[in-house]
């Protein structure tokens, strides 16, 4: 891949010149049971709710702890980084996140048991999940080096690819759960959802990926300290540089020791190894310490601290009001389908408006209005949940569809920004770890609002059966939509949408 691609008028005849098809294939497969995962969960939620018969708080609490393995990213990024498998750091981990994707679904659709009871339930949706994390961490870090590899102007190209695909798994996903919950059982659905992680895979079969000797990836560690300097040169005058620096000096030249006895002498395979475990060791306490280096300083810290308390200071009571427009309003499984389609189309609407007409602003200003934006989407939820729209004789399903469009496209303004700022903070050398962590602070902050909304739901006694609080649990939720507004100093004062 590492030879220039040669010309053709056809997009997808360059981009298979220059990374093969069997990587495409696999880019578009990934991402786009990303977005088809919605076809499951519709499946889960319904599950939770009329099988097990469980209450709001407790499905919510559930499906929160489900997708905790989303929250710890950096943590495979580093793994598959630091300790190659048969010299190999992508396609086998890649494996593993596949099998775990499979199995759990797969069997979940076989054992009645397991589908009745909630800790069984949950656990076999932690190890889906963990599967699906570590394939997201592991396919974008063969991205980053596909591109590395083949040249910078394939960049937009296979990030289009990628998000693309994602999108319209999302679309189909979602139009086709709720046809399958109202045609076939809920196992059913289980078993035809794990043929996507078979398939996925089996591709990973055919995916080449060069070898990287196990030996030297390993004794070259101390190459990846250079990595360290540069955050260094960063953040000059910090303090702490000048003995990272030494300790990076110390390693080389004890690398450089070690490589000079092994011309003199021949090893004996038992010290190889425990050389081996000394190295993969340091290895992964310098990757460790270069997050806590990079993290710490307030040009990081402050706008993270932001985006955090954005997400987990508001309660998320979103099943709350799945419980409710399905007992409630009696909306059916199709139509709730049809709702998160149109989510799916208004994310791609707003990330267009975001391009054309917002990247230009101030991001606290842009923040602002998301956040207001989406404060006035929680003031139609409450209007749909008082019945005072009927006053005016606009529909339930209007409100929900207008509802989740708004939402989804007002969330983008937010995303948008996130994304780029991420991009500006990260400092040389750590560019792929650092953005996953990045990327975990966004969904733990957003897993604790969702504990937070199981627990709002809870204290307020709201159940399948008793919503006569749920207006006060989303007034609330409006309080918590507003409250980070307050805290926007914490976001740089002049730094806009668009990276710089």
């Amino acid at each position: 891949m590492a030879e220039a691609a040669p010309a053709s008028p056809w997009w997808a005849g360059r981009m298979a010149a220059a990374f093969g098809a069997p990587f495409l294939w696999l880019v578009c497969l990934i991402y786009f049971i990303q977005g088809f995962r919605s076809f499951v969960w519709t499946a889960v939620s319904y599950q939770m709710k009329d099988i097990m018969k469980l209450s709001p708080s407790t499905s919510q609490f559930l499906v929160s702890a489900a997708f905790f393995p989303w929250s710890i990213k950096p943590i495979y990024g580093i793994v598959s980084d630091c300790i190659p498998i048969k010299q190999r750091k992508r396609v086998p981990y890649l494996i593993i996140s596949s099998g775990l994707s499979l199995f759990p679904w797969l069997i979940i659709g076989l054992s009645e048991h397991l589908r009745s009871s909630s800790n069984l339930f949950t656990l076999m949706l932690i190890v889906q999940n963990l599967g699906s994390a570590m394939a997201d961490v592991v396919i974008d870090a063969m991205i980053a080096e596909a591109v590395r590899s083949a040249g910078p102007e394939f960049a937009g190209d296979l990030q289009s690819l990628s998000w693309s695909s994602m999108a319209v798994g999302g679309i189909f996903g979602s139009l086709l759960g709720g046809y399958a919950l109202s045609n076939l059982p809920i196992n059913v659905i289980y078993i035809i959802f794990s043929a996507l992680p078979l398939f996925q895979l089996v591709t990973c079969v055919f995916v080449k990926e060069s070898p990287k000797g196990f030996e030297s990836t390993i004794d070259n560690a101390a190459h990846d300290h250079a990595d360290d300097q540069n955050i260094d040169s960063a953040f000059a005058g910090q303090g702490s540089g000048e003995s990272f620096k030494y300790a990076s000096t110390r390693r080389r030249k004890g690398a450089r020791k070690k490589n000079k006895r092994k011309t003199l002498s021949k090893r004996p395979e038992g010290h190889e190894k425990h050389n081996n475990s000394v190295n993969l060791y340091s290895s992964l306490k310098s990757a460790f310490f270069s997050l806590c280096t990079a993290f710490k300083q307030p040009a990081i810290l402050r706008p993270m601290a932001w985006f955090f308390l954005s997400n987990a200071a508001v309660p998320n009571i979103s099943t709350v009001m799945f419980y409710y427009q399905t007992e409630v309003l009696h909306l059916e499984a199709s139509f709730l389908g049809t709702a998160r389609v149109i989510g799916w189309f208004s994310l791609m609407l707003g990330t267009y408006i975001y391009n054309r007409y917002l990247k230009h602003k101030k991001l606290r200003n842009i923040l602002m209005f998301a956040h207001l934006g989406l404060a006035i989407i929680t003031v139609l939820d409450i209007l749909l949940v008082s019945r005072l729209h009927m006053q005016y004789g606009i529909a339930d399903k209007y409100m929900v569809l207008w509802g989740s469009a708004l939402a989804d496209a007002i969330n983008q303004f937010k995303m948008m920004p996130f994304l780029i700022l991420s991009g500006q903070l990260c400092p040389p050398g750590i560019e792929g770890t650092l953005f996953a962590l990045f990327m975990s602070i966004n969904n733990l902050s957003s897993t604790l609002g969702s504990f937070l909304g199981a627990a709002l739901t809870s204290a307020l006694n709201i159940s399948s059966v008793q919503f006569d609080n749920l207006a006060l649990g989303l007034t609330v939720q409006l309080m918590g939509t507003l409250l980070p507004i307050g805290f926007l100093f914490l976001i740089p004062r002049d730094v806009r949408g668009l990276t710089t």
